[in-house]
């Protein structure tokens, strides 16, 4: 006990003490810090750019270049981001099947995790729109009242007053929007795909992001029900009035025609 308590008082006890402390905190932070979570991402995130880039050497680099730079066949990648790559892959416009006014949507031929993998390597190329998350375009909790304005003031024009879609200039149309997923929607906003604009966080911020997308949700979930009459493409009353003037009356006359020429026809028997 007297030789502890001589060890105890000795000069260097402080710092052997305080040398044990810092080895012993060093050792549990190098057991539980996040590093080896990180270096594993990271890890991934390679091999994910890696085959993505194989994936972009078989199906995209004959129309957008070896390193995504573009050609007379299609657009440089270069900076449209993640968020670009998961709407048209994703949608299954890209790859395209030929040129044209419009890419059309097809059946997708990739898989997701195909899909995240050459979204990687384009990201890669150059900062763009990051692929959203669910909570970022997920409609729950949106004002859809406030969606609904929104859509008519940036919408309407091209995709019509409930989304249905509709024909624009040199064969060029705006796609129906009833079976589109929300991220797509939410994507789609972001990155401003072939004729549409695009609608940053800058100009539209991810809110107003979401009440469009639960507008859409609404009037789509809705659109059998049309207590007014038949919907006509969700115009509205001007083209069911319309409707009702060129068949209705010119039925009205028809049978006016009809029935005055064999009252004519049985007067002269």
């Amino acid at each position: 006990m007297k030789k502890l308590s001589a060890r105890r008082r000795h000069p260097l006890a402080a710092v052997v003490v305080l040398l044990l402390a810092l080895a012993a905190t060093g050792g549990l932070y190098a057991a539980f810090a996040p590093a080896g979570k990180a270096q594993a991402d990271e890890t991934a995130q390679s091999l994910a750019i890696e085959e993505g880039k194989k994936l972009y050497t078989v199906g995209c680099a004959s129309c957008h270049g070896t390193g995504g730079q573009g050609t007379t066949d299609g657009p440089s990648l270069v900076g449209v981001g993640s968020a670009a790559v998961d709407f048209q892959v994703g949608t299954g416009r890209m790859p395209a099947q030929q040129p044209g006014a419009q890419v059309p949507e097809k059946k997708v031929i990739y898989s997701q995790a195909e899909i995240d993998q050459l979204a990687a390597y384009i990201a890669s190329l150059g900062a763009g729109p990051i692929t959203p998350t669910e909570k970022q375009y997920s409609p729950d909790g949106a004002d859809i009242a406030r969606g609904g304005d929104l859509f008519r003031t940036n919408c309407a024009q091209c995709h019509n007053f409930t989304g249905a879609g509709g024909a624009l200039t040199h064969g060029k149309y705006a796609p129906p929007l009833n079976d589109v997923s929300p991220k797509h929607i939410y994507e789609a906003m972001q990155t401003g795909p072939q004729n549409m604009p695009s609608f940053p966080d800058t100009t539209m911020p991810e809110q107003e992001k979401k009440d469009i997308i639960a507008y859409i949700r609404t009037v789509n979930d809705d659109r059998t029900a049309t207590p007014g009459g038949f919907a006509l493409g969700g115009v509205g009353p001007v083209s069911e009035g319309l409707f009702g003037w060129i068949f209705g009356l010119g039925s009205l006359i028809a049978v006016a025609v009809w029935v005055a020429a064999h009252t004519a026809k049985a007067k002269k028997s």
